[in-house]
């Protein structure tokens, strides 16, 4: 696996670290300007990003994010710049490129190949064989936070991620702790089979303060880490404020860092949680237990999963299955069925989940096409892309997982 990360980083270092920035050939220019929550805002910045490395571009944040609402500095105030290139060097006073071309809205006809839940074709085989979920692996690779004190040399860690507040009734369904800890304790059951004498350790991210008091009563053999403060600057009266803005990032940190995550997927910060996992983990592909929703990445491709056995529908509401049927899936009912769409039959409904493989696509890793610093004449269109423009967005408008290579900066403390 590190073979393969080494040449993934390699192709991302390439991209990010021109040397010519003053007069650069291809640049994608990101807005910070989404009203949304710290995930959304994280993974608009991460689409912007994948955008760029797939059209062969350099990723510029418009005036190095100085305008970003979760810190009164901006980008700056949190991470690290993504590229070497700032926006002064690629944009002239007036708002033009340095080559006087105008600026202008990104749209897609068509989704490109390279969209999320595709991996780098030259390295499909070596991943489908290595890892279970080579999509969510290839998105870690350019996932880089910050990690606070917790024990994880002690022994195995469970992370749990509570999500309440703002979401609950909107995007969510309220999940209660005893929801989390059921599936805390069939994990740690199952490990304590291979593991004797294991200290049961959870580390809980939640914008609910009221939770910790909650778990350490109900569940005294516990050890509980995580940070009631953290979660108070969580609430949506200081929601946008620095310590807010630290306390979710290290928390994001922190969940990559445990050993098995039960969340809800439909939480960006679980899903960024779960993603920094396979980086720093390997294979972590099944380390998780969602009580919502399956993994997804908002904008990608259909998520397409091929019959590998036949079914006949026993009920009404299921339909049938043939060897080689490709299934657009639409969700886990985390009761042994899946719903989707057969492409053969058109028929929609449910069924059962082992019946059927992951279908993953390829698209072709390259990145020979750049250069630095091309003549006035050979410099093109700086495309400035507005998340709010693209139309194809499914349900969870405005989500994306794939991350920006985002960097704590070293002066924070935490």
């Amino acid at each position: 696996m590190q073979s393969i990360t080494d040449v993934i980083q390699a192709k991302i270092h390439r991209i990010l670290n021109v040397k010519c920035c003053i007069r650069l050939f291809r640049v994608l220019l990101c807005n910070l300007d989404k009203q949304c929550g710290f995930g959304c805002q994280l993974h608009h910045v991460a689409f912007c990003f994948v955008t760029a490395f797939g059209s062969e571009r350099t990723m510029v944040l418009n005036n190095d994010g100085a305008s970003w609402r979760y810190s009164k500095q901006g980008w700056l105030g949190a991470f690290l710049p993504i590229t070497r290139c700032k926006y002064d060097d690629v944009i002239e006073v007036g708002g033009s490129t340095t080559a006087a071309a105008v600026s202008e809205q990104l749209h897609f006809s068509s989704r490109p190949n390279y969209l999320p839940l595709s991996i780098p074709k030259p390295l499909a085989d070596q991943l489908l064989k290595l890892h279970s979920n080579p999509p969510a692996y290839f998105i870690s690779q350019v996932a880089s936070l910050s990690i606070s004190n917790v024990p994880f040399d002690k022994g195995p860690v469970v992370g749990l991620q509570i999500r309440r507040t703002d979401k609950i009734g909107t995007e969510a369904a309220y999940h209660s702790v005893e929801e989390y800890m059921q599936w805390t304790e069939r994990w740690f059951k199952v490990d304590r089979k291979q593991l004797q004498n294991v200290t049961r350790r959870i580390f809980v991210a939640t914008d609910d303060p009221s939770v910790f008091p909650e778990i350490q009563k109900k569940y005294p053999t516990y050890e509980v880490y995580g940070d009631q403060k953290t979660a108070k600057t969580a609430q949506m009266e200081s929601r946008y404020t620095d310590s807010s803005l630290y306390g979710v990032v290290r928390d994001i940190r922190l969940l990559s860092h445990c050993n098995y995550l039960v969340c809800t997927f439909s939480s960006q910060v679980c899903r960024m949680g779960y993603e920094l996992m396979q980086i720093l983990q390997g294979d972590a592909g099944e380390s998780f237990h969602s009580l919502d929703d399956i993994y997804y990445f908002g904008g990608q491709h259909a998520h397409e999963v091929v019959a590998v056995e036949g079914y006949i529908p026993e009920k009404s509401g299921e339909i049938e299955l043939r060897v080689g049927d490709i299934i657009g899936i639409a969700g886990n009912h985390w009761n042994g069925f899946s719903k989707g769409k057969n492409r053969r039959t058109g028929d929609e409904g449910v069924f059962p989940s082992y019946k059927v493989s992951s279908f993953t696509l390829r698209f072709v890793f390259i990145y020979n096409s750049l250069k630095a610093c091309g003549s006035a004449a050979e410099q093109s269109v700086a495309i400035t892309y507005t998340y709010s423009r693209v139309s194809w967005f499914g349900k969870h408008t405005g989500q994306a997982n794939l991350l920006p290579l985002l960097s704590w900066r070293s002066s924070v403390r935490l």
